[in-house]
């Protein structure tokens, strides 16, 4: 067998190989497209329903079911003086979403994030007006509680300072002496109804689902036919360099 045969055979293996990957790399974002797709059709669907009683949200979290960002309503009155502050930024500035316990009928508390407040906004004594009392009603989004750390680029929690990185729904509720057996096991995002003095400023929850899929399937299929391509014009050359 010539040398150049050998080299036929031995990188025919690899070849295909490389293209199985590349292929199935492309199918896998096409599947991922297709899921991405549903999910944001999905999350549409929930945007636009009429919100439904918190107790249907929460029998869906017991069952199992996803309960993020679908329309809630709910009533009960705030207490202003253990709100907990959520680092983040709106609109360009920097400052707090606002996370305000909402004591329920039954005696039970539900974290409900009012909105956001800039950062010379953070005291209380600065938004006095928008410290509402006696029974109100929320419509908002409901919304899930982490189980844990995002990430390890964030930053622990500061609760000393009543900042916090991410949403620790336990620590938020026992760093403010509100007991396990009466807290509710979800958060609330008010929407863009206006509080009384412009402050906390609602309808802050943010959507983010990037859908990149279908470039990357592009790409992969592409890898894949370029590489034919060379592989292909490798042997004819060979081909006609023996037949020379």
């Amino acid at each position: 067998m010539k040398a150049a045969e050998r080299r036929v055979w031995f990188a025919a293996p690899l070849v295909l190989l490389a293209l199985a990957i590349l292929l199935g790399l492309g199918t896998w974002q096409v599947k991922r497209l297709y899921w991405k797709e549903a999910l944001m059709a999905d999350i549409e669907e929930r945007l636009s329903a009429s919100a439904v009683p918190l107790a249907d949200i929460e029998a869906m979290a017991k069952s199992g079911g996803d309960i993020e960002y679908r329309k809630v309503r709910l009533s009960g009155t705030f207490d202003h003086a253990r709100e907990r502050h959520f680092f983040a930024t709106h609109q360009g500035r920097t400052g707090y979403y606002i996370y305000t316990p909402l004591t329920l009928a039954d005696g039970r508390i539900l974290f409900v994030n009012r909105g956001f407040a800039p950062f010379e906004m953070k005291e209380q004594a600065k938004r006095t007006e928008g410290q509402v009392t006696g029974e109100v009603a929320i419509t908002g989004l409901a919304r899930a509680p982490l189980v844990a750390k995002p990430s390890s680029l964030l930053p622990d929690n500061d609760i000393a300072k009543n900042i916090f990185y991410w949403k620790d729904l336990a620590v938020m509720a026992s760093s403010v002496d509100i007991p396990s057996n009466r807290l509710v096991n979800l958060f609330v995002d008010a929407d863009n109804t206006p509080n009384p003095g412009g402050w906390p400023q609602g309808g802050v929850t943010l959507i983010d689902l990037p859908n990149n899929h279908l470039q990357y399937a592009i790409t992969w299929y592409g890898l894949a036919l370029a590489l034919v391509i060379v592989v292909g014009f490798a042997y004819f050359r060979n081909h006609k360099a023996r037949d020379e």
